[in-house]
């Protein structure tokens, strides 16, 4: 059974509520990334203030430091990183992907080679489910075959079935009630495959459904293409997240996908890097034309940041070195996705999302 209640559409924008363990999250939502159990540069009352509703943290990299004995010694994750609110948790299927000379793969499972010591580990997709459970999380997301683009019909259609299989025992192991397990459609830019990783999964009657395999080298315009075709695939009455988007534009477009949930480190990487994220696009604050410039980073942002500070004094931060610089830039950047989200919530609440997404397009004067 789905907790998701679909409350309106406009076009194909979609508006709805997520009942989760820890919370409800309103959709579309953007969830910023804390990889090791905190979000980098920003504290969890921070995170609150800036509008975060749900944090993504990564399995793979927990197991690995502290370790599951450690978190659940604490209460589980969310007492372990002092955030009460909902959390979801890749499983390790990202880094099958991006750990590729330090991992194995066989249809059982796949055995990493630890990035921090060397020492070997392996996952299942019944212990990857089963660990996410035992730390408490709101959403688990099953382990999964990613597969970097562009890439052979061959090397796509075996990450379907082990996809598909991996989901099947994941779904097998499931024990709590209080964690939802996300499968995660893949298939790269193959339509035919994505119809197939879609209606296997679809089958198997989970509580939401993710699109995984894009922003992972194919183009701007590929990704539209096939997040749009694979969200038709979906179930409308549950929850749909693409995982790894976190710009301005390409939130924007997913949300017209009829997508409902976002994840990305890129906000504060961006942030911590002195990039910054407007409504009109992006600039590096670190550069000349801000040393005097007396405005906030972004004129119509309603946060702290803007509130409080200068493009001069961002300025000044970076290029004096200052840990405070990252931490402010990042704040703004993950406050200006939630605003914009929220917008997007009353737009569609209101019928009028083809106005409001024409208008945010039409001001991004810069790339995103």
């Amino acid at each position: 059974m789905s907790a998701f209640e679909l409350l309106a559409r406009s076009g194909s924008a979609r508006r709805g509520r997520l009942a989760l363990a820890h919370g409800s999250v309103e959709t579309p939502a953007f969830m910023p990334v804390g990889t090791a159990a905190t979000v980098k540069g920003l504290a969890p009352r921070e995170l609150r203030e800036a509008g975060t509703q749900i944090v993504l943290a990564n399995a793979y990299h927990l197991r690995l430091r502290p370790g599951r004995d450690t978190i659940v010694a604490a209460g589980g994750l969310h007492r372990f990183m002092a955030w009460e609110a909902p959390i979801l948790t890749d499983s390790g299927g990202f880094q099958v992907f991006s750990l590729q000379d330090r991992r194995t793969l066989d249809p059982d499972g796949v055995t990493f080679k630890s990035h921090l010591d060397g020492s070997m580990h392996r996952f299942t997709p019944e212990d990857t489910v089963e660990f996410q459970e035992a730390i408490g999380v709101d959403i688990a997301m099953q382990l999964d075959v990613c597969v970097k683009l562009p890439a052979s019909d061959e090397e796509l259609a075996a990450a379907v079935t082990m996809t598909t299989s991996w989901a099947r025992r994941g779904a097998a192991a499931r024990r709590s009630e209080r964690t939802q397990l996300f499968a995660i459609v893949q298939g790269g830019l193959d339509e035919r495959l994505r119809e197939r990783s879609a209606r296997e999964l679809v089958a198997l009657d989970l509580p939401g459904y993710a699109i995984g395999g894009l922003s992972v080298g194919e183009t701007r315009e590929e990704m539209e293409r096939m997040a749009r075709f694979t969200a038709d695939l979906l179930p409308v009455e549950k929850p749909r997240y693409i995982m790894g988007i976190g710009t301005v534009a390409d939130i924007a477009v997913a949300v017209d996908c009829g997508i409902d949930m976002f994840d990305c480190v890129y906000p504060t990487r961006c942030g911590r890097n002195a990039r910054a994220m407007t409504r009109t696009g992006e600039f590096n604050i670190r550069n000349a034309a801000y040393v005097r410039d007396f405005t906030p980073i972004d004129p119509a942002c309603g946060c702290a940041v803007c509130a409080t500070y200068t493009r001069a004094y961002l300025c000044h931060l970076f290029r004096a070195g200052e840990m405070l610089g990252p931490q402010l830039l990042s704040y703004h950047n993950v406050a200006l996705l939630h605003a914009l989200m929220a917008e997007a919530r009353s737009a569609i609440e209101r019928g009028t999302w083809n106005a409001w997404r024409d208008a945010l397009f039409a001001g991004l004067t810069r790339a995103c």
